[in-house]
């Protein structure tokens, strides 16, 4: 079990309600909101909460493996006196734990002497810096057009059914830290990887811990694990263990670490039902008023700061519920974070992996991650204007369905070639593709020399004059 840094408190015999994974405790004395409490039942298990609510007369208990078998008078809690604490050591990269933080891949206990709070330490935000190195996900549509940043929060918008699942392993087993275009290094000492997963299937578990083994990706990642039949309680936990070791290797062992959290809708889902047994108040769709600032206690758990060389930067999970994206959890999420990775349907149904929407996804600090000395001086430029041709790809098919592509213009009928080309071309790619930036800018330089020079408006003369290789025009 998780140690405590300070163990002292009290213990009260009796609860006077349990309800759900929620029990009320009367005469508690004085605790404070988000202590740890012991909960012993009539046989002499003990089990491990927190309150969530303090009264001059009770307190509010949350307890993690729930309270099937507690009783009213058989069951006695114990106060800690202080927030949960996890281990936290380098030597928990490779490792497997539960969402608690207490392993689950047969090995022992970490042998530390750290433990730190799962509710992280606020970062001031004067110390922070901004981010500016970009990582390689060997992903042409995510390192062309919405690179990822160091420090940077992008979520993934998924949908029930889509392969949010083997594109996130897929970015796990091949993520390294950027280096320019040309250059044959690639940094990849010193970056971890911590990934947490929210009532995910035992399936989906194995699926994971399978994928990072065979890749030998397994090493520098530490899995935190909260299962389809786990307590929903614990999810509310899973995701601050993982960011709490995070934040112990890059600040304080100088490692660059993204952190992977997988499904944050069965997250908030927890945080609803926990709210509803409460009896607080619900906001839109029943979730809590206070959903946003829960979510922002995570995400903002992220970054880079002047007194370490290491950064954390995290991509978020989340199934958007009839793949409605203004739902409360992509809407909410759309507003703490930096942009976002949206999958589309269609390009799914047509059988195109991954198959991330180009249109309504974004990155807002891709900007300063590319260019001459990130990646490459063109990158910006042909980044706009792969955007601006596929934007158009769209005006000529909506065009073609009501007149038929025969009757369009020589240049709509080379944007639908292109249209279909970068479809199949840039957005695809295998599962096991890992393209460097290099192949990634090449591709898109291929594609767009199927237009006419006039039509790359988005490009300076001396791009063209030096990377188009088309004949028209």
């Amino acid at each position: 079990m998780s140690e405590l840094a300070n163990r002292g408190g009290q213990e009260v015999i009796g609860v006077s309600r349990v309800n759900g994974p929620i029990i009320v405790v009367e005469n508690s004395g004085k605790v404070g909101y988000d202590e740890v409490v012991e909960v012993i039942d009539s046989t002499g298990q003990v089990r491990r909460g927190r309150i969530l609510e303090v009264g001059e007369k009770e307190a509010v208990v949350e307890v993690f493996s729930g309270t099937t078998g507690l009783s009213v008078d058989g069951t006695n809690v114990r106060f800690l006196g202080s927030p949960l604490h996890i281990p936290v050591a380098e030597e928990m990269l490779g490792r497997v734990f539960d969402g608690l933080g207490n392993p689950i891949d047969g090995g022992p206990m970490p042998l530390t002497s750290t433990y730190a709070d799962i509710n992280g330490q606020p970062i001031n935000p004067t110390a922070r810096v901004y981010p500016r190195d970009y990582i390689q996900t060997g992903i042409s549509v995510i390192d062309g057009m919405n690179t990822l940043v160091m420090g940077q929060k992008l979520p993934l918008f998924s949908g029930s059914g889509m392969p949010h699942d083997l594109l996130a392993a897929q970015i796990v087993r091949q993520a390294t830290l950027g280096s320019p275009a040309g250059s044959k290094t690639q940094s990849s000492e010193e970056f971890a990887i911590v990934f947490a997963a929210m009532g995910v299937k035992h399936d989906v578990a194995e699926f994971f811990r399978n994928s990072f083994a065979e890749s030998g990706a397994l090493t520098r990642v530490a899995m935190f694990l909260n299962l389809a039949d786990d307590p929903a309680v614990e999810r509310l936990i899973t995701p601050r263990a993982a960011l709490t070791l995070a934040e112990y290797l890059a600040f304080e062992k100088q490692m660059h670490v993204l952190v992977v959290l997988t499904d944050m809708t069965n997250y908030c889902e927890a945080l609803r039902q926990i709210s509803n047994i409460r009896g607080e108040v619900p906001s839109r769709k029943g979730y809590p008023g206070y959903l946003y600032s829960d979510l922002a206690s995570l995400y903002e758990r992220t970054g880079r700061v002047k007194t370490s060389k290491g950064s954390i930067t995290q991509i978020p999970i989340l199934t958007m519920p009839n793949d409605d994206i203004t739902h409360p959890v992509p809407d909410l999420t759309g507003y703490i974070t930096e942009g976002q990775i949206v999958l589309g349907r269609s390009l799914y149904q047509h059988g195109i992996y991954p198959p991330i929407s180009v249109l309504p996804s974004l990155s807002r600090l891709m900007k300063d991650g590319i260019g001459k000395g990130h990646t490459r001086e063109d990158h910006p430029h042909l980044s706009a204007q792969l955007y601006a041709a596929y934007a158009h790809v769209q005006d000529v098919r909506s065009l073609a369905s009501v007149i038929g592509e025969e009757e369009l213009g020589e240049v709509d009928q080379l944007y639908l070639k292109f249209g279909k080309a970068f479809e199949s071309e840039y957005i695809a790619q295998s599962l096991t593709e890992n393209r460097t930036i290099d192949q990634t800018l090449e591709i898109g330089w291929k594609l767009l020399s199927m237009l006419p020079k006039e039509e790359l408006t988005r490009l300076s003369l001396d791009e063209i004059k030096t990377y188009y290789k088309g004949s028209n025009g």
